[in-house]
């Protein structure tokens, strides 16, 4: 007589290990770019900075999350008419969720905020927000591509990662023409999965926003939100009195992002400083230099942030805790509906 034998159940990672993982990294990275370093050159070096081209620095910075809230609208014109101030406040408010949180947990966050307030499915919030990644991605290879002009020992490492981000991109670009130019194969693959209702509303809403000319105008919007981005890095430089051009800057964001590019520690402290270090090495600045700045840069980049997504949070009436329940409660479901009696929110 045979044994009924109970099938083992799959071990599933604890929730805390990516967290964990993430914290040590940072705490690994920020170790080192502290080792050694006397904070006395940080003191000097923020007395002698130029703060005409630190404000400039803080302003473009602001104005790339309006841009980034310009461009969602745009994106998902086609699907919804948005305000422009609602998509602002969501991005802002998912900022600050990742300075505070761990893991990224605020591009949850902002999704669900932009479902929320405007009665769309969370699932097709979430794919436009893949979809804006997915032309980031391709300005950032670009932009490496420029990096590899001016420095010709770019380290082999970054080399394969860069190589893996385009192949990974060009597959996720595929699959986009896909869905956009075969909607009926698209939903008899559907018909097979158990998520197949939730992934029709994504495939649904990735048609209506693959209109070439509303993504030929996020792609451009893209652009601009990329060069924000170096041009606050440039400011920041020249307030320091760093003689590095603008395609430089572009370089040490490009890096950046490229080591960012994995969620870690709440505002990828550390991370953020390591990667700034080492690109800064790449065009020779010296050591101690690079450290400096990269504690600047951070504290010029964060502290407005901080104060802007803590207004655009105070005003849904929520700490950004309970945001984070409820976008987690809400990505449970397949529809998100404003509740009643949410003050603001």
């Amino acid at each position: 007589m045979m044994e009924n034998v109970k099938p083992e159940r799959r071990r599933k990672i604890p929730s805390w290990a990516p967290q964990a993982l993430g914290y040590s990294i940072s705490a690994g990275c920020l170790a080192w770019v502290l080792r050694g370093y006397q904070f006395s050159d940080l003191l000097a070096a923020i007395r002698s900075l130029d703060w005409r081209w630190v404000t400039l620095a803080i302003l473009s910075d602001l104005a790339v999350y309006v841009c980034h809230g310009w461009r969602w609208k745009t994106l998902l014109g086609p699907v919804v008419r948005l305000r422009l101030w609602r998509t602002v406040q969501a991005i802002y408010i998912g900022l600050f969720a990742n300075e505070v949180l761990p893991l990224r947990t605020g591009e949850v966050i902002r999704c669900y905020l932009l479902a929320h307030w405007n009665n769309l499915r969370l699932s097709l919030s979430i794919a436009s927000a893949a979809v804006e990644r997915l032309i980031d991605g391709f300005w950032m290879l670009g932009a490496f591509l420029v990096t590899a002009s001016f420095v010709h020992r770019i380290p082999r490492d970054i080399t394969w990662l860069v190589q893996a981000l385009g192949v990974l991109l060009i597959a996720a670009a595929a699959t986009l023409m896909w869905v956009v130019l075969r909607k009926q194969d698209v939903h008899a693959v559907m018909s097979e999965s158990r998520w197949a209702a939730t992934l029709r509303h994504v495939v649904e809403g990735l048609h209506l926003m693959g209109n070439w000319r509303s993504l030929g105008k996020t792609s451009l919007i893209s652009l601009l939100y990329l060069l924000l981005q170096m041009f606050s890095i440039y400011a920041l430089l020249r307030a320091d009195a760093m003689d590095l051009s603008f395609w430089q800057a572009a370089g040490i964001l490009t890096i950046i992002r490229l080591a960012t590019v994995v969620p870690n520690a709440p505002g990828n402290l550390g991370v953020v400083n390591a990667a700034c270090v080492l690109a800064m090495r790449l065009f020779d600045v010296e050591i101690n230099d690079a450290k400096t700045f990269s504690m600047i840069m951070f504290a010029a980049l964060t502290v407005p942030l901080l104060a802007g997504g803590a207004i655009a949070t105070a005003l849904t009436g929520l700490d950004i805790g309970e945001l984070h329940k409820r976008a987690r409660s809400g990505a449970r479901t397949p529809h998100v509906a404003p509740a009643a009696g949410s003050k603001g929110c």
